[in-house]
């Protein structure tokens, strides 16, 4: 079969019928970015109630409490409501001279009355015709809309679900028509009839889950998704068998080759399997080597088994230790601390040593699916030992330690780049300057430009320390 991220499905209506491998494609995606969107662009509460939707209710209740999410929301909902019933509206607002305040059968009163309490107040005084009405609407969105960037992971494309959401030449008659035209036109080919800006097309539900919503946004934009691993996890089979693996066994430990893997994916594996199975697992043994990853030494803050750090020096710096170093402490655990099971994390092939040594006890070996070479997958194959690649489950929950791995790294940096003591510079200026200085001058020159200094970074990225003046 082919690789998830090399697969290039045709998108047809997912409530047809679906060849195979296209049904392999969907399986284990995630659900959380189409809940977001389907907040934000309007999508009605009671597809995230109907359990056989997409849209998430947990998320629409986490969004309903962010106050730039709800108001983006409420806008969207009004606008799609304005489209859909515009001749109404209109024909209401020319001939009747009534406010579409007081039209509550095309007009979600409920959400302009919460605009207001949230501060946003589209209808104006001079909007006497109801395009007037979109153009305002368009234009808060366009103020607001990136407010709900955070919403949203780093990884993905934001300007991608910006697009989505305001209306192109939003801010003009011409442009208002245009949409509401192409949407009365092929109103049931837009996600739950909602408007949103893109090439009306039979897609389907483009919101049906996280992947297939990912691929095709990144489509329209002539460009090619490939994060599959945060959109989706591993398969109930493959969780099953893990969690069998663990039930059979006495006493297991994890062998972790800190050289060959990755920290991300393995943090994202033991946050993506049930507590209930994994506090099996006495211990995580980490063999790291002083070339690999630096947020191993941030795994045990992310997970509440026990984890022994083994960090190994190198006799010659062209040569590792690690195997050896792991393939000891496993034979001791084996034979001195009665271990019967091992979880093996590496995708180094020198380890078949180890399982071949030890016929009496019991391995899983965890791979990543690019470095475990065809040799060894047919080796654990062929005899009957489980494997399975950590690249393929859920990672978007890893972001966190992503970011502290990654702030702690940038500290580490500039606390070596950057000894400098304000006070005493402050001393050395003034001595070098023969200035005399009040106590209360001194304070008040260092309050006002001393403590303000900031630093600037040109465009190659260099850094330096500017005061206020």
């Amino acid at each position: 079969m082919q690789e998830q991220n090399e697969f290039q499905p045709s998108f047809a209506d997912p409530t047809q019928p679906m060849e195979a491998e296209e049904r392999t494609f969907y399986r284990n995606s995630t659900r959380d970015l189409v809940s977001r969107v389907a907040y934000l662009i309007g999508v009605p509460k009671r597809m995230f109630e109907n359990e056989h939707e997409p849209p998430q209710l947990d998320i629409y209740d986490r969004l309903d409490k962010e106050k730039n999410a709800r108001i983006i929301r409420n806008l969207c909902l009004i606008r799609t409501a304005i489209q859909r019933n515009f001749k109404y509206i209109n024909e209401g607002m020319r001939f009747e001279h009534r406010s579409i305040l007081t039209m509550p059968e095309y007009v979600p009163v409920e959400s302009i009355n919460q605009l207001e309490l949230d501060g946003v107040r589209f209808i104006k005084k001079s909007s006497i015709k109801l395009y007037q009405h979109i153009i305002e609407i368009n234009r808060v969105i366009s103020d607001r809309i990136n407010n709900c960037k955070p919403l949203f992971p780093l990884w993905l494309n934001w300007e991608y679900i910006r697009d989505l959401i305001v209306m192109p030449d939003g801010l003009t008659e011409a442009g208002t028509k245009a949409a509401a035209d192409r949407y009365y036109a092929n109103r049931s080919d837009y996600p739950y009839q909602v408007y949103i800006n893109w090439v009306p097309a039979k897609e389907g539900n483009v919101l049906y889950n996280d992947k297939r919503f990912a691929t095709l946004l990144y489509e329209w934009h002539n460009d090619r998704f490939t994060e599959y691993s945060r959109v989706s996890d591993v398969s109930s089979y493959v969780k099953g068998s893990i969690y069998d693996f663990l039930e059979e066994s006495e006493k297991v430990v994890m062998v972790v080759d800190c050289e060959n893997s990755d920290p991300y994916r393995l943090c994202a594996t033991l946050r993506n399997l049930d507590e209930q199975y994994t506090r099996k697992i006495s211990r995580i043994i980490l063999f790291n080597d002083v070339h690999a990853a630096s947020a191993w030494k941030m795994l045990e803050d992310y997970t509440d088994l026990t984890v022994e750090h083994i960090m190994i020096e190198r006799v010659k710096q062209n040569k590792s230790l690690v195997d050896i170093t792991l393939t000891a402490r496993a034979c001791e655990e084996h034979y001195r601390n009665n271990v019967d099971s091992f979880l093996i994390v590496s995708s180094d092939s020198d380890y078949w040593g180890l399982i071949t040594s030890m016929p009496h006890a019991k391995f899983l070996v965890m791979v990543e699916r690019e470095k475990c070479g065809i040799d060894m997958k047919k080796a654990l194959a062929d005899s009957e030992i489980f494997y399975c690649f950590i690249d393929d489950f859920y990672s978007g929950n890893a972001e966190e330690i992503r970011r502290s791995a990654l702030f702690k790294a940038l500290n580490q940096t500039l606390s070596r780049a950057i000894h400098l003591n304000v006070n005493e510079m402050f001393d050395n200026a003034l001595h070098a300057t023969r200035i005399s200085m009040t106590p209360a001058e001194r304070q008040q020159f260092y309050e006002k430009h001393i403590r303000q200094m900031s630093l600037a970074i040109d465009p190659e990225g260099n850094v330096t320390i500017e005061l206020k003046r």
